[in-house]
């Protein structure tokens, strides 16, 4: 992948101040520096054989982090360590983080100079949304990334429980042999039954309808179904008649809990549960009750209400040790592949974001799509949602005699985003006068 040099770097308003720029850092190696250590196989892959080699990385990266935090510069020259001078610059104002990471209130009110949040993750939920909604904090994930990824496992936990192959494995290992065909069904002809029919359930509605299943879901928005989908208009008319029950729904204070013991009732006698969505939708004791009663014949769980911080860490479920049921360790969307798309996806985003003022996929400030304006400066202004904002930056930038080549606005409950493309002899002035308007948030000189 050939290397582009970045633009002129961003020339903040003194609240978001950074490191002087140094010149020409090559697109790719800030790519790469913001997910170096956020998706290993991204970084590893993705960025092999560039013009400009990218920072070192993993525990060589980490150490040359240490050294410039400590030393407070770097000792390598300009064309030597190209790497580090994009991190110094890019993640002072911008963060790559993973699903751990926690970004509370608190760390956002010592974040200075920071323009935007990388999630290298499918969801948010580490980061107070609110709180950077309210600091004119950009904030992006990768909510596709892991699709397919899922998908796949769902449809292969499925044929594994529905041919009870947990148990005959285990027994095979045990030196017992037990071929029997007791139990064991097929997938083709079976009802799957989708709670969520999103990114992933609608991908897992496709794939299941190839293996010959029939497909109902409940969704709580409208939703178009694919294929011979059906919609149904309760989760207990659903749940009654399906053979295997997948959730994919957000963790939210409606859906905690959502399978419970009153909705388990409902449940088709000898069906399964899947659930690769999020830890606090089912109640775990009383989904175990369901399967030491014979009620449901088998389960897939692969996210919890606890799990633990690091590989190695002791685990621990009430499903533990229970006949014909999938415990795995939060590894839907882990695959080298879905990595590599979140790497891509969410670097790329950030980027676009600082080098052409671009929110596309943003959860915070309003989205715009940027078209880029030759020979002018741009500006970027973002404000809290009050009435009469737009009206004083216009009579701001008039009365001073200075003209608007371009100009973009998009808003939503609580921020405005505005970008103007501005004459390059006044920039300078503009970014003074903008600093004043009422309600200003970040303003920001972007090439």
């Amino acid at each position: 992948m050939p290397a582009r040099a970045a633009r002129p770097a961003p020339r903040d308003s003194p609240d978001t101040q950074g490191d002087s720029p140094h010149a020409a850092i090559p697109r790719e190696t800030v790519k790469h520096v913001l997910a170096a250590g956020r998706s290993e196989t991204a970084s590893s892959k993705r960025y092999q054989g560039l013009q400009h080699q990218p920072v070192k990385h993993h525990e060589a990266f980490r150490e040359e982090r240490k050294n410039i935090i400590k030393n407070g510069k770097d000792h390598g020259g300009p064309d030597s360590r190209p790497g580090i001078f994009a991190f110094r610059r890019t993640l002072s104002a911008a963060w790559p983080i993973r699903s751990k990471t926690m970004v509370t209130e608190r760390v956002l009110q010592h974040a200075k100079k920071l323009q935007a949040i990388g999630c290298f993750c499918i969801g948010t939920n580490q980061v107070n949304l609110h709180a950077a909604r309210k600091k004119g904090v950009v904030v992006f994930n990768a909510p596709y990334s892991n699709t397919r990824s899922v998908a796949e496992l769902i449809i292969g936990a499925s044929v594994m429980l529905i041919r009870k192959i947990l148990d005959k494995n285990k027994a095979a290992h045990g030196g017992i042999w037990n071929k029997d065909a007791k139990g064991s069904f097929e997938l083709r002809g079976k009802t799957l039954g989708i709670i969520g029919y999103g990114n992933i359930g609608s991908q897992v509605s496709i794939l299941a309808e190839a293996m010959g299943m029939k497909i109902l879901f409940y969704d709580a928005i409208t939703k178009l179904p694919l294929g011979n989908a059906i919609s149904k208009k309760s989760l207990k008319e659903l749940v009654s008649k399906s053979d295997i029950i997948t959730l994919h729904i957000p963790e939210t204070s409606q859906t905690k809990n959502l399978i419970n013991k009153s909705l388990l009732k409902y449940f088709k006698k000898g069906s399964i549960l899947l659930n690769y969505a999020r830890g606090e939708v089912v109640d775990l004791n009383a989904l175990k009750q369901a399967l030491v009663s014979g009620h449901l014949s088998g389960a897939g769980v692969d996210v919890f209400p606890w799990e633990p911080e690091k590989n190695g860490d002791r685990f621990e479920s009430p499903l533990q040790g229970l006949p014909n049921v999938l415990l795995t360790p939060h590894i839907g969307g882990s695959t080298e592949e879905a990595q590599l798309n979140i790497g891509e996806d969410v670097s790329t985003k950030m980027l676009n974001y600082l080098e052409t003022g671009a929110t596309t996929g943003s959860h915070t400030v309003p989205e715009l799509s940027l078209p880029q304006q030759e020979k002018t400066h741009r500006i970027l202004h973002i404000h809290n949602n009050i009435p009469g904002v737009l009206s004083e930056i216009n009579s701001s930038l008039s009365d001073n005699k200075i003209n608007v080549l371009g100009q973009y606005l998009k808003t939503n409950d609580d921020i405005g985003y505005v970008v103007l493309d501005i004459d390059t002899k006044l920039s300078k002035s503009a970014v003074e006068l903008l600093k004043k308007v009422k309600g200003a948030l970040k303003v920001r000189l972007l090439y």
